[in-house]
């Protein structure tokens, strides 16, 4: 069974991640360069402080009416991140990713970000073991 680890191993190690009191637009930037869909949110010590998303801009800001030059990330990023451990199972990360609601995850271990996977991460590699499966299964037919 795939773990969460061996997931970041294939994907690599790049975290993005900004700061509390970057602004909105800054953070917007970001996402956009490269490509992404969250980034997280760190202090200056690198200790996790939040994540924000797409999501929270859309809800937070756009809806809102606010304008995202003046206000800071830390004031519409999500506060309660949900993390998941590198030794946890892609259908762990599935079941938290559904019963949380949430896109994105980062890794942690001993209290440490060591990645972020998104839900994509997550069905590309669970696609790639079923069609790896398939594979397996077509051999074996055609030998016997």
């Amino acid at each position: 069974m795939k773990t969460v680890g061996d997931l970041l191993r294939a994907k690599g190690p790049e975290v993005y991640a900004v700061r509390p009191g970057d602004s909105v637009f800054a953070c917007l930037e970001v996402l956009a360069r490269q490509d992404i869909g969250a980034v997280l949110v760190t202090a200056a010590s690198g200790r996790l402080e939040g994540i924000f998303s797409e999501r929270d801009y859309a809800r937070q800001v756009i809806l809102k009416g606010k304008q995202s030059r003046e206000m800071a990330v830390g004031e519409i990023m999500t506060a309660n991140v949900v993390g998941i451990s590198p030794d946890q199972t892609i259908e762990d990360c599935m079941a938290v990713m559904t019963e949380r609601r949430v896109r994105h995850l980062p890794v942690l271990a001993g209290g440490q970000v060591l990645g972020l996977v998104s839900i994509g991460d997550v069905v590309k590699s669970v696609i790639e073991e079923k069609q790896f499966r398939i594979e397996q299964l077509e051999t074996y037919i055609a030998q016997g």
